[in-house]
């Protein structure tokens, strides 16, 4: 799978978004301005130790992006979507981008993709979930949907054994 970021702020999110992507092996795309620098230890900490397992991308805007995947389909998490993220099909190549924590994707990009667009419920009042936790959530759906290809599922305890195992 490949998250896309567009334009994050917050580094700590990156950072554990980072951390997600490397646990699920997926891809990491980040489209500029980044309100941090990536060696930030803000986003070294959020991250741990895992950045050097990480197939990270970066481009100056969404068209650069657009150029050099020419054939993505693209999911857009958006709270303005009118489909739920669980109402999709996921292929494994595909593409889940998030926007900015202060003001999602640009509504210049929602508008040519509305049958691409997802959500995820919540409670009338609330503005947005955080962004690290949007992408987990619909990551793992979208894993889940494919297989959860390539992760481990062991169930092994660190030093014990299971009774019945």
């Amino acid at each position: 799978m490949n998250i896309i970021l567009h334009q994050p702020e917050i580094p700590q999110n990156t950072g554990n978004i980072g951390r997600t992507c490397a646990a699920t092996h997926s891809s990491l795309h980040l489209i500029e301005p980044l309100g941090f620098i990536l060696n930030d230890k803000t986003i070294k900490r959020a991250g741990m130790d895992y950045w050097d397992k990480i197939n990270l991308y970066r481009y100056i805007n969404f068209e650069d992006f657009k150029e050099k995947n020419p054939n993505a389909k693209i999911f857009m998490a958006t709270t303005k979507a009118k489909k739920n993220y669980c109402d999709v099909e996921y292929r494994e190549d595909d593409f889940i981008m998030f926007g900015k924590e202060s003001g999602g994707i640009p509504e210049e990009l929602l508008i040519d993709n509305e049958e691409n667009c997802i959500r995820i419920p919540m409670y009338h009042d609330m503005r947005s979930l955080n962004l690290a936790n949007s992408v987990a959530i619909v990551l793992y759906e979208a894993l889940r949907q494919n297989g959860f290809p390539d992760l481990e599922e062991t169930g092994k305890l660190h030093n014990l054994s299971w009774r019945n195992s």
